[in-house]
């Protein structure tokens, strides 16, 4: 009877996986826009993995596969100490309206440390982002 080959087909594809998904994939490489602003993209990664094997006789057979999506979901603004995130992904109401409540009370607490030169500058890695997907 021949040998199953299952183990080492499900060894090969996690030992494929190590060298294709890091952390830097779902958070990616800061960037420094100046001495007090950092902006660090950030990633949704999904994925899936198929294996399987069938011995037969003096045959011997193994396969598998694996898939991965990434999409990029928002960009975190770090300034002054303050951090800010922007969601690139389409939203429903409800998340709209959650992602406005930090605005809401920096207007009342005379709070938002960010500049405009470190918001327009996260606004252009999120379209160019969102034109890569």
């Amino acid at each position: 009877m021949a040998e199953n080959q299952f183990p080492s087909t499900v060894d090969a594809l996690f030992k494929g996986m190590d060298h294709f998904i890091t952390s830097k994939t779902v958070v990616g490489e800061p960037v420094k826009v100046d001495e007090n602003t950092t902006i660090i993209p950030l990633v949704d990664v999904t994925c899936g993995m198929a294996a399987g094997s069938f011995a037969q006789s003096a045959k011997t057979n193994g396969g598998g596969g694996m898939s991965a999506k990434m999409s990029p979901s928002a960009i975190l603004v770090i300034q002054n100490g303050m951090t800010k995130l922007v969601n690139i992904k389409h939203q429903d109401a409800v998340t709209k309206v959650l992602d406005m409540v930090p605005d809401i009370v920096n207007r009342f607490t005379g709070g938002n440390d960010i500049t405009p030169d470190a918001a327009a500058k996260a606004e252009e890695m999120a379209s160019q982002m969102e034109k890569e997907k």
